[in-house]
């Protein structure tokens, strides 16, 4: 895995590797880092649009071109799922 990888705790006291892996134009992806961000929960922001071994490295483990993906400990979320997400990180439902 490439140097895009990081551990990170959220404000639920729990540590997850979370990863955003997006575009700067991409409005999905904004309301996904805006989410976590209201969340408390941290995440390293990958721009595949800048990181091109990222990008084919994301392509290769989950069959997808398009972002967001999200990562969170190692399983992948494409789009912006907020159920998904919450559960993921054992969030409660707002």
């Amino acid at each position: 895995m490439g140097s895009y990888l990081s551990n990170k705790s959220t404000s639920t006291g729990g540590t997850h590797r979370v990863i955003v892996f997006s575009t700067p134009t991409c409005s999905w992806c904004a309301r996904a880092k805006t989410y976590l961000n209201s969340q408390g929960v941290a995440f390293r922001d990958v721009d595949v649009s800048r990181d091109p071994a990222a990008a084919r490295d994301l392509v290769r483990r989950t069959g997808q071109m398009g972002v967001p993906v999200i990562e969170i400990d190692g399983r992948s979320i494409v789009g912006f799922d907020q159920a998904r997400i919450d559960s993921a990180l054992g969030l409660h439902a707002n």
